[in-house]
């Protein structure tokens, strides 16, 4: 049995739960999120916890099982609490700054480049350098910043780029001189 799939998830009550065995909708003081749900899976809905259990032992129930699972739980957190990824920027001249809702960052490039988020999402950005990214879906939040950090990635050599706050990104020795 999965281990992820066989935990109960907990249910507080300010979080509303309904599910009409294609859709699961939760409703909670951030936001409402809807999710399809494989229509095999089986989700019961208590007062305090939801509980997803599958058909049989078949491959695709199995991994459906911890899956269906995630996703209902990574609902629940995010209308309860949201989500947050973390971008820090480094070079010399590369920063950051909110005009509106959007984000322009300057990157090196001949030419500033202008983020629009997706609904849901919103940015903060604090000393130039450093870009917060905050919404209730997961995974909005995770491709959001995955575009961002796309668009300049970090160097190996002298590390400049954008990366993941707490990233480790790998450094190369250049060329020396003869």
């Amino acid at each position: 049995m999965s281990r992820i799939g066989k935990q109960p998830i907990p249910l507080p009550p300010e979080a509303k739960v309904s599910y009409d065995g294609f859709e699961m909708n939760v409703k909670g003081p951030r936001g409402e999120l809807v999710q399809r749900i494989h229509p095999d899976m089986r989700i019961e809905i208590e007062s305090d916890q939801i509980k997803v259990s599958r058909p049989s032992d078949g491959r695709i129930h199995r991994s459906l099982h911890g899956l269906t699972r995630q996703l209902v739980a990574n609902m629940v957190e995010g209308v309860l609490k949201g989500f947050t990824k973390e971008l820090e920027i480094i070079g010399v001249g590369y920063k950051a700054e909110i005009k509106g809702n959007r984000i322009v960052l300057s990157l090196g490039f001949s030419h500033p480049i202008v983020v629009i988020p997706p609904d849901g999402i919103s940015f903060e950005v604090t000393g130039n350098t450093h870009v917060k990214i905050l919404g209730i879906n997961k995974q909005v939040v995770g491709e959001m910043a995955a575009r961002i950090r796309k668009l300049r990635k970090p160097e190996p050599y002298k590390g400049k780029g954008i990366r993941y706050k707490g990233e480790h990104v790998r450094r190369k020795a250049g060329k020396t001189a003869a």
